[in-house]
């Protein structure tokens, strides 16, 4: 695997970073449920200095706790999510939460073909 991270989740992140520099975003937030895609967003963000926010429900913490620590490691904050059932769906509802409340700096790197126009194209192509 030559994208470092272990997973394709990668070809997104970069795609997105690179929009949200250029659109002058410096915070990036991303949810993630097994930690592929927080491992790739913090990977990108390390690498672009952009401050990284990574909403993972409690649950998946617990079950990922290598990934936790790859996250870290990378420079992110975890925001282990504690409402509802405590997974991705929980993870996604707090990181659309913080987006709104920070729209001004914030980017949010979405991991899924969801979410707002033109978000799922942005997936579709990048990933």
């Amino acid at each position: 695997d030559l994208n470092h991270t272990g997973a394709h989740k990668v070809n997104n992140t970069i795609g997105q970073a690179l929009l949200a520099s250029f659109l002058g975003k410096k915070r990036i937030i991303a949810e993630t449920g097994a930690g592929q895609h927080g491992v790739a967003t913090a990977t990108v963000c390390a690498r672009l200095g952009l401050e990284c926010h990574v909403f993972m429900g409690a649950e998946d913490v617990k079950r990922q706790s290598l990934n936790v620590y790859r996250m870290k490691l990378l420079g992110a904050t975890v925001h282990a999510v504690q409402s509802g059932t405590k997974t991705l769906k929980d993870a996604m509802n707090d990181a659309m939460r913080d987006w709104v409340a920070n729209v001004d700096d914030t980017f949010y790197i979405i991991g899924t073909v969801a979410g707002p126009h033109p978000y799922p194209l942005l997936v579709r192509d990048f990933q």
